[in-house]
C-alpha cells in the first residue's frame, strides 16, 4: 500500500478509537443514571452525546472535502472535540466511582443528582474554555546554541512544527501566526512537518499560500505524517505556491548553515540519515529537520550539529501527554545527545479540538551565536 493512501490512517484510527467507544459507552450509562429525568429525555441526551463523538468519523473519512467549508468547519469542531471532552467526563465518573467503592462517597451522588451533574457540567465547561484560552495563547520560546564552527555572524533562526492549516485553524489564525515570525525579524524559518492538518481543500479556498509569502525570509520546510495524509503531491504544491522551500531527503545551504530535511516516517523507504550526511557540507552548522523525534541517536551518531522536530504535541492535554513521555527518549523541550542538540517542539497549532491542557501551544527563536 502507497504511503499516500488516506485508508493508512483510518485503518489506525479505528483501531485507536475502540478505547473511546467503550469510554462513550461507560459515559453514557453514567448519564441515564445520573439524570432526574424522563426516559425520553435521557434518550435524546445519550443519542445527542452519541452522535457528537460519531462525527469523528466523517472528519477522517475525509466527507468533509465534499461539504460547505463552513459547515465542515463545525462538524470538525463537534467531533475532535468530543473526545478530549469524553476523556475528562470518563475520568471524572471513574474517580467517582472509586469513592463509592471505597465508601467515601454516597451512591446517592451518582444516581438521579441535579447537583452532581451541574457540578460535572460546570467543572467539564471550565476546563475546555480554559483549555482554548490557553491554546490561543502562544509561547515564545526562547533557545540559546553556540556553535562551534565558524559562523560568518550570529543568526535568529524560528522553528515551527504542527501548524495543522485546515477546518479549525483558518487564515484568521495564520495572519496572526506569520505576524509573530515577522515580528522576530528571523534571518530564516524552519517548519518541522504538518502544516497541513487532514486536507488540502480550505488552505486553498481561503488562499493561505499567500499569508506565508508575506514571511520576509527563506522559508524551509520537511514534511510531517499529515502532509501525507492530505494528500502528499498536492501538499507539495501548496508548498511551492506559499514560497516554502521543501526539503525531502535533500540538503540545502544557506550563508554557514547546512539544512538538511528528512521525508517523513510514513515513508518507509526514506533515505537514511548517514546517506543524507553524504550530501552535506560538514563544514557548515548542519541542522535537521526531522518530523517524528524517534531514534535521536541515528542523528548523534552522523554528526548533526541540531535536530528539529515535532509531531508529539507533548501529549496535546494532560494526562496523554504522559503517554507521550513514556514513548519517545524526548517528547518535548530541549535535549542533548554528546554534542548534538534537540528541540521537539509541541507545536504552533493542534490537531483536532483547540484545547490546551497541561501542554503548550509554541515557536522557537533560536540564536545562534559565535
Amino acid at each position: 500500500m502507497s504511503p499516500t493512501h488516506p485508508s493508512v490512517m483510518n485503518i489506525g484510527f479505528l483501531v485507536f478509537l475502540m478505547l473511546p467507544l467503550l469510554g462513550l459507552a461507560y459515559v453514557c450509562w453514567h448519564i441515564w443514571v445520573l439524570l432526574p429525568l424522563s426516559a425520553i429525555w435521557k434518550s435524546g441526551i445519550v443519542i445527542f452525546t452519541v452522535v457528537c463523538f460519531l462525527l469523528l468519523f466523517p472528519v477522517m473519512s475525509g466527507m468533509l472535502e465534499k461539504l460547505p467549508l463552513t459547515l465542515s468547519r463545525i462538524l470538525y469542531a463537534i467531533g475532535t472535540s468530543s473526545i478530549i471532552v469524553l476523556l475528562y467526563v470518563v475520568m471524572m465518573f471513574f474517580v467517582l466511582d472509586v469513592g463509592r467503592l471505597l465508601n467515601i462517597i454516597p451512591r446517592s451522588w451518582l444516581y438521579a443528582n441535579w447537583i452532581t451533574a451541574a457540578a460535572m457540567l460546570g467543572t467539564v465547561f471550565t476546563i475546555m474554555l480554559c483549555g482554548n484560552i490557553h491554546y490561543n495563547s502562544k509561547v515564545r520560546v526562547p533557545l540559546e546554541l553556540n556553535s562551534a564552527k565558524p559562523l560568518s555572524k550570529d543568526y535568529t533562526i524560528v522553528m515551527a512544527s504542527d501548524l495543522h492549516l485546515g477546518f479549525h485553524n483558518t487564515r484568521s489564525d495564520l495572519v496572526r501566526w506569520i505576524d509573530l515570525i515577522n515580528a522576530e525579524q528571523p534571518d530564516l524559518v524552519l517548519i518541522a512537518g504538518d502544516i497541513i492538518d487532514i486536507s488540502i481543500k480550505p488552505l486553498i479556498d481561503e488562499d493561505m499560500s499567500a499569508e506565508f509569502r508575506r514571511l520576509k525570509v527563506p522559508v524551509y520546510a520537511c514534511l510531517g505524517n499529515h502532509e501525507y495524509y492530505s494528500g502528499e503531491p498536492r501538499a507539495q504544491q501548496f508548498f511551492a505556491d506559499a514560497g516554502i522551500h521543501l526539503l525531502k531527503d535533500s540538503c540545502a545551504l544557506v550563508d554557514d548553515l547546512c539544512l538538511i530535511g528528512r521525508d517523513d516516517r510514513t515513508n518507509r523507504s526514506r533515505t537514511s540519515i548517514m546517506k543524507l550526511m553524504q550530501q552535506a557540507d560538514k563544514t557548515k552548522y548542519i541542522i535537521l529537520l526531522d518530523h517524528q523525534p524517534y531514534h535521536l541517536e541515528q542523528a548523534e551518531r552522523a554528526g548533526i550539529d541540531l535536530q528539529l522536530s515535532g509531531h508529539t504535541h507533548e501529549g496535546q492535554v494532560w494526562p496523554v501527554s504522559w503517554i507521550t513521555h513514556s514513548l519517545y527518549e524526548c517528547s518535548w523541550g530541549k535535549h542533548k545527545r554528546g554534542n548534538t542538540n534537540y528541540y521537539v517542539s509541541s507545536g504552533l497549532g493542534i490537531w483536532g479540538g483547540k484545547f490546551r491542557i497541561g501542554t503548550q501551544s509554541e515557536y522557537v527563536v533560536i540564536k545562534l551565536r559565535r
